[in-house]
């Protein structure tokens, strides 16, 4: 996989379709690398015909690790000086790294803290933005989106001693933010922690990430601003990102467009691919020529 130098640091990316073809830019979620997205879901967006490009967010993958880690009750308290960066800092990477592929305007899909990402990019550089759409995530409001209980006990486990431990844990926080209404395929999540952690294993980047989360401010009044095409997917089960984030990311968005789905958690289950990547593509047929 290539690696592009933006915005100060090293970007890990891979591509996939014909460089002729509108670009989709696809953004990774909190602790996630660019091997998160199903195979077989950014295979559906090629065939229907965009170039895609993935990357590993900063302090993921095989992309940049930062140091120091954040205080987060100082964080909770809103003393927000020990976030190492901000998600504004994290779209800075996506922007760069687009200017490395020398794209001028794209599609822009994300996912959780993608989504985040997403916001932040489209209300920071508006004209390089032909759509948006924003999956199970929020606007940075603390009053919307909330864990449960279950998903805040879950992320406090202590951190694991062996490979074993961490691949078990990834299992487990996989389940615990599943989709209810779906079934939960065991084989294919093991396969995908096993890959994760040979890949990169780094919890310590996921805490600086969520830290940046946590010291962001809240982007509703910059989300009323945008006037491009713009589609909000949640799942109504979300148990990490509560639907009321997605509610309130559409309702800040002139026009956009919320698709709520049943049983869908924290998770893009197989069966629901058709219905998201529809959604997409008639979202990119909605930008000016």
């Amino acid at each position: 996989m290539p690696t592009a130098h933006v915005n100060g640091i090293d970007i890990e990316y891979v591509t996939s379709g014909d460089r002729d073809d509108p670009a989709l830019l696809l953004v990774m979620g909190l602790g996630s690398q660019l091997i998160s997205w199903p195979h077989m879901f950014v295979e559906q967006l090629t065939a229907r015909g965009f170039f895609t490009i993935r990357f590993d967010n900063r302090d993921a993958g095989l992309s940049a690790k930062f140091e120091g880690m954040p205080d987060f009750l100082a964080l909770f308290n809103g003393d927000r000086s020990t976030a190492p960066y901000l998600v504004d800092d994290m779209a800075e990477d996506a922007l760069g790294l687009l200017d490395a592929l020398g794209l001028e305007r794209v599609h822009v899909v994300g996912v959780s803290m993608g989504g985040m990402i997403t916001q932040a990019l489209v209300i920071n550089h508006r004209s390089r933005f032909l759509t948006a759409c924003s999956i199970m995530s929020t606007t940075g409001d603390v009053t919307v989106g909330a864990p449960t209980g279950e998903v805040v006990a879950a992320m406090l486990r202590p951190a694991a001693n062996s490979r074993e431990e961490a691949i078990a844990a990834s299992l487990a926080s996989s389940k615990v933010i599943s989709s209810p209404g779906f079934p939960f395929d065991v084989d294919l999540m093991t396969r995908r922690a096993v890959a994760a952690y040979d890949r990169s294993y780094c919890p310590e980047g996921t805490a600086r990430q969520l830290g940046a989360i946590l010291a962001s401010p809240d982007r509703t009044e910059g989300l009323r601003q945008l006037k491009i095409p713009f589609l909000v997917i949640h799942g109504e089960e979300d148990p990490l990102v509560t639907v009321s984030g997605g509610k309130a990311t559409a309702a800040a968005v002139p026009d956009a467009k919320l698709i709520l789905i049943p049983g869908m958690g924290h998770d893009l289950p197989e069966a629901t691919w058709d219905q998201i990547i529809d959604a997409i593509v008639a979202t990119t047929e909605l930008a000016p020529l």
